[in-house]
């Protein structure tokens, strides 16, 4: 079973992207584009839910 993490490798701001896009098996430069392009069509009501997913989804563990 898979769960989702904030990235520490494939990161710009806080992994949330990056996470997301190992969960889903998507290119993690197709879901920042289409935050961009809601983030300007919601007059920043994204933000907030990217924030709220920034603390909500727990940092991945890197065991060495």
């Amino acid at each position: 079973m898979k769960k989702l993490y904030r990235s520490s490798d494939n990161r710009y701001v806080a992994g949330v992207f990056g996470g997301l896009s190992d969960y889903l098996n998507v290119d993690a430069t197709v879901l920042r584009v289409i935050f961009i392009i809601l983030l300007i069509m919601s007059f920043s009501t994204v933000a907030l839910v990217y924030l709220v997913a920034a603390l909500i989804i727990p940092k991945d563990v890197e065991i060495y």
